[in-house]
């Protein structure tokens, strides 16, 4: 059983699209997405600095382009699908909930609103490496901080304000090794997202939805989902609520997966992967010289 997962916001590296775009067809399609939400994915994928591709409004576009055109290149059949924070849109889209240009829309729409809620008040997310849930949590929440992510294999990213997030790294729940500030530009998944969706529930009236072609797993409580109506539901509250990631590589096991595939820009995800899910192979979209090891062990696992 393989599952292909895409990744969220903070994967993004100056230049990461630069490979991908020689492969045949995908500079045409990067073009045409470009044109439909107007703005310049090559550009921003190819040339832009750190900075530039840390805004909000330009990051979450340029992940869910890159992720569906490495899937495309990838050409596989996966049993399941899931993808953290922005990257359920990906899954959405890999799922056949909306098609390609639509999901470049919809988070189009996600992009700017979550931009514009991030603007209100300086806000920001850090990692937590190490410790124990349970004693990290309540140290969070006597911080005023929100765990807005939960991604298992010991890591907690919490979000709130900018002088939040400076007391946490002064003052570290007990057994978290290290306190790692990201790349985003707000706190994400928390109540500072309120306004973005609004924006997100008129922009899903829009939408053109059928159910998921093959399963697709939510990362508000690992659930599978199976109407595409609830999917796309999920998607817009999803904003402001907390990613469980950690819950999600739990239905992976359950589910009897062998094999995880983690769409461009590859790579975290794979990483909490093999601390929460020994023995499941990984492999992570970085490049396009990746494209034939991952089609081997899609040989191996996808038929199951």
């Amino acid at each position: 059983m393989l599952v292909l997962v895409a990744p969220g916001q903070g994967a993004q590296t100056p230049g990461f699209l630069t490979p991908w775009l020689e492969l045949p067809g995908a500079a045409d399609r990067i073009a045409g997405w470009s044109d439909a939400i107007g703005l310049d994915l090559a550009h921003y994928g190819t040339k832009a600095d750190a900075d530039e591709i840390r805004d909000t409004a330009v990051a979450q576009p340029l992940l869910v382009a890159a992720g569906l055109l490495s899937a495309a290149a990838l050409d596989a059949s996966p049993g399941v699908v899931a993808g953290h924070s922005v990257g359920e849109i990906t899954a959405a889209a890999l799922a056949g909930v909306i098609d390609d240009e639509a999901a470049l829309r919809f988070v189009r729409t996600r992009g700017l609103g979550m931009a514009e809620a991030a603007a209100v008040t300086e806000t920001g997310m850090a990692a937590l490496l190490g410790g124990e849930p349970d004693v990290t949590v309540p140290h969070l929440e006597k911080l005023g901080l929100t765990p807005a992510n939960v991604n298992g294999g010991g890591q907690i990213v919490a979000a709130g304000t900018a002088a939040q997030i400076a007391a946490l790294v002064e003052d570290k729940p007990e057994g978290v090794r290290r306190v790692v500030p990201l790349k985003v530009a707000g706190a994400f998944h928390t109540s500072h997202m309120a306004p973005a969706v609004d924006k997100l529930r008129e922009a899903a009236t829009a939408l053109t939805v059928t159910d998921p072609k093959i399963t697709y797993v939510s990362n508000a409580d690992g659930k599978t989902v199976a109407t595409g109506d609830e999917v796309i539901s999920r998607l817009v509250g999803q904003v402001a609520n907390p990613v469980r990631w950690d819950l999600c590589m739990e239905t992976f096991a359950e589910l009897g997966v062998t094999a995880l595939i983690e769409a461009a820009p590859g790579g975290t995800l794979v990483g909490l992967a093999k601390r929460a899910l020994p023995g499941v192979r990984t492999l992570a979209l970085k490049t396009p010289d990746d494209l034939d090891a991952a089609r081997a062990l899609i040989s191996e696992h996808a038929g199951a």
